[in-house]
């Protein structure tokens, strides 16, 4: 069983919003959020979408099938890119 992977905690980090409020927005319980955000729980597809458009990015900006790069690596070869 593969298990969906996500970047929510991130995205409402960078962005300031609190579980209460993506739940609220997504017409979901907070609870789901923080389930959601440890892999606890897979979203429906409704859902996914929903918090996707909420944050307004693609859906695999927020959900894949594999795990995300650590974002230190991401931005590490960025800079590494440059130079």
């Amino acid at each position: 069983m593969s298990s969906l992977h996500n970047r929510i905690a991130l995205f409402r980090a960078e962005r300031g919003v609190s579980r209460r409020e993506l739940a609220e927005a997504v017409a979901v319980n907070p609870q789901t959020i923080g389930y959601l955000e440890r892999g606890d729980y897979s979203p429906s597809c409704e859902l996914a979408l929903k918090i996707a458009a909420y944050f307004k990015v693609p859906l695999e900006a927020v959900f894949s099938l594999r795990p995300f790069p650590p974002l230190a690596q991401t931005l590490g070869g960025a800079a590494g890119d440059e130079a």
